[in-house]
Order: C-alpha cells, then structure tokens, then sequence
C-alpha cells in the first residue's frame, strides 16, 4: 500500500501545480482532471482580486467568466472581507437561537423586493433554493404538477433535475419527480396549455436563460406569464440565481417588465463570491399557508441556512451594489460591450448572434462556419472538441490571451459573457480585442 502523506491546511498553499493535479486525481473527480489536461486548462491560481487572477508562475489572467454569475463584485472584494473579519470571535451557528444577522439580511431583502416578499428561507446554494421553492409551492398550493422551460437550468439537486431542459444531465437519474411538463421559453400560448390541465402548482423559470444558451424572452413575456399564474392560480418561481443581484442592469431582472413573482431564487454572488449562501424568498401569505403553524415551521430546514458568516457577507454585498452605483454601471457597461460584440459580428461571419442584457451576454457562433475554423486550428482540438465548438474559443483565449470565458453546455456554439461588475471599460476593451485577434488568425487560417 502507498505511504500515506499527512497533510495540514498550511500544505495547501506550498504545493506546485503538478501536486494539485495529482491529489485531484486521486481524491475528487479523475474524469474532471483529464478533460483539464486535454484542454491544457490545468491551471493554479494563487492570488485574485477585482477581476484579475494570478498563477503560480505569476502570470496575470483577466475573469470575464466571473464563476458563471457568482462574481458580481469581483474576487476578494474588501468589504466582504471585513465583513467577516467582523465576526472573529462571534458565533456562526447557533441552531437554537435567533441570528441577528439572518433578521437583518431578511429585513433588507424584503426592502429590495420592495415589500412584496418578505419571508426568507436562507440555505447554501442555488439548487437548495429551488428545492426550498418547489416544496413551498406544494405545500402551500396543495398541488402536484411544476411547469418548466426547454434548455431551463435550475440546479443539479434531484427536484432541480426534475424542472431541468436538458437531458443528459436527467436522464442518468430517472426516473425523476412525476408531474412535470416542459413548454417552449418564452411561448406564453404554451403556458396557457398547460395551465388549463389544472392542478399546477407553479411555473419555475429564469427571466434570461443563462445555461440555456443566454435566452432573452421577447418583450411583455412576463407581463403575460404573471397574469396567466394569477389567473389559473399558480405560483410564479423566477430562478434569479444567475440574472439578480444587478447582473442585467436592474437589482432583480424581473423588474424590467414590472412585475413580481411570488418566490423568489437567489445564490450565487449573494456571498460576495466569497461565502456560499441561498435565499427562497415569498410572501407572507404563502410562507403563513406553508409553514406558518408551529406544527409545520420545521417541515423544511437547512443546518447551515442562514450562517452569521454568510448573512454578513450578503449584507456586506447588498450594501457594496447600492454605495458603489454597480448596478447603474452595469446596464452602461453591458451596452458598451454589446455594441463592440455587434460591430465584431459585421466583421466576421462565423458569429450568428450576439444578445444578452447588462452584463450577461453570449456569442454565439455559427456552425459550419466554426467547424471549418476548428479544422484549420493547428492546435490538436480536434479530438475532444466533438461539436462543442466553443471550447475551442475559451481555449485559444486562455492560451493565447490569458483570459477565462465561459461557453454554454447546453448550446456548443455560443460563450458566456459574465465578468464581475466592477470591471472597467479598459478591460473590456483587452477582453474584445483579444476576441477579434483570435478571430482574425481563424480567419487567416482558414483562408491559408
């Protein structure tokens, strides 16, 4: 038998990257660590901050994929930090008490929804915030059958799975809940059908599908969507994990259409990027209806749910989005970029569509054309590209440019655009210009 090495939490920080990659391998996913070597993306970051990571060799990498939404204020923000330092000393769980910091992140969160909701159940991720809102709206409706989108992404978890659009992530687990019924994103006409069978007990979906491929709904969708729930008496779940807290130029993307769902989803960058933490967030009406009694307020629970540590770090996020105006840049920046994106899609034909809004953008390409450029790539891609083409962008732009983009596995054409919301306008430009650099050597190639 191996010698085994004892290690301590100081190891962490002395060991090289082919160390890292060797425990990976032996102790987490060995699956995960040879799709990184393929894709010589076996990288060690030692230091972050703002929307700049470095690796152990010092190299300075810009994050325009910022965890997939879980960024918004950047890496290592400052008031997160101290945020936490605060608490040194302080109790993060106590289970049989009351949480100072849990009232006061509750009693904020209702502000920000301006009232509406006003219950919160806080947990550790974005898939136990949809766990948290499926059960409720069973619970409180006395209804079986949950109505989701094609291509919808709400989590891994295995209710998540179950009002998921995608199914190579479901069908290594079926059989899943019953009584689920996927419609078209964005077909209001779609969810009338539906709702006219009668016992729904809610619509879970995202305002802009984000896994799905940045689907943007057209205009006044969820203006009809809120009336049709009301009107056949179900609920309306938005699943903001990925689009609240500022990402599309508004606190919360419902707010576009001027609506208000009755629960609320949120994780993701409500830690700051920092601490893991989920919030369900409802009405008093439904909450009282659900888990009001005493005989009931246990029915759903989480250990860590609403951790001092974690609250802290929501507040000190809440706070950071309002005093540094991130939100009102945001809409400015997301503009700015996607007139960049746009004028690179009249240069080169491989791009099919830009779209998005604030700072959640796709590019998608198209896909013959792509396949020609992946074949003129001297890069050896080819054999574990198989369809996903933009992979082949998020690699030559970490290769060449030192920058991490994001690409969509529910859509093998398109990257994700999601960079903290403190990024500055210069580096969006290096972020562009190293784009249409690389698309100018495809293109170079492809004509040689």
């Amino acid at each position: 038998m191996e010698k085994q090495v004892h290690y301590s939490w100081k190891d962490a920080t002395d060991l090289d990257v082919a160390e890292v990659t060797d425990l990976h391998r032996q102790y987490l996913n060995s699956g995960y660590v040879r799709m990184m070597d393929l894709m010589d993306y076996g990288l060690v970051f030692e230091k972050a901050e703002g929307c700049l990571l470095h690796d152990l060799e010092g190299n300075e990498y810009l994050d325009v994929m910022g965890g997939y939404g879980s960024l918004n204020l950047g890496h290592n923000h400052p008031v997160v930090l101290q945020s936490l330092q605060e608490l040194v000393g302080k109790p993060n769980l106590s289970l049989n008490s009351l949480s100072p910091y849990a009232a006061v992140l509750a009693a904020k969160l209702a502000q920000e929804t301006d009232g509406y909701l006003t219950r919160s159940f806080f947990c550790s991720s974005g898939s136990e915030a949809v766990e948290a809102a499926l059960k409720l709206a069973r619970v409180a409706t006395g209804k079986r059958r949950f109505v989701y989108c094609t291509d919808a992404f709400h989590g891994k978890s295995l209710g998540a799975l179950s009002v998921a659009g995608r199914e190579n992530y479901r069908a290594p687990y079926a059989p899943l809940l019953p009584d689920c019924l996927e419609i078209p994103f964005g077909d209001a006409s779609a969810l009338e059908e539906v709702l006219l069978l009668g016992d729904v007990a809610a619509f879970i979906v995202e305002p802009i599908q984000g896994e799905g491929g940045v689907h943007v709904p057209p205009a006044g969708y969820f203006r009809q969507v809120r009336a049709l729930c009301t009107q056949y008496e179900a609920l309306l779940i938005l699943d903001e994990v990925q689009t609240g807290l500022g990402r599309t130029g508004c606190m919360f993307a419902y707010e576009y259409e001027e609506i208000v769902p009755d629960v609320l989803c949120l994780a993701k960058s409500l830690g700051g990027g920092i601490m893991p933490i989920g919030a369900c967030i409802t009405t008093d009406e439904l909450h009282q209806r659900a888990y009001g009694d005493i005989t009931q307020c246990l029915l759903h629970s989480a250990t860590f749910g609403g951790n001092a540590y974690a609250c802290a770090a929501a507040l000190a996020t809440l706070d950071t989005l309002h005093g540094d105006q991130l939100i009102e840049e945001c809409e400015a920046k997301g503009s700015y970029l996607l007139e960049r994106l746009h004028r690179l899609k009249e240069a080169y034909a491989c791009i099919k569509d830009v779209r998005g809004r604030g700072l959640l953008l796709g590019l998608e390409f198209h896909r013959e054309t792509t396949n020609r450029l992946l074949h003129a790539s001297a890069d050896g891609l080819q054999h574990i590209i198989e369809g996903n083409y933009a992979v082949l962008v998020a690699v030559r732009m970490l290769k060449e440019h030192r920058i991490l983009t994001g690409y969509s596995p529910n859509n093998p054409d398109l990257i994700r655009i999601e960079p903290p919301l403190t990024i500055s306008y210069s580096q969006l430009d290096q972020f562009v210009d190293a784009l249409e650099c690389m698309l100018r050597s495809f293109a170079h190639a492809h004509e040689s």
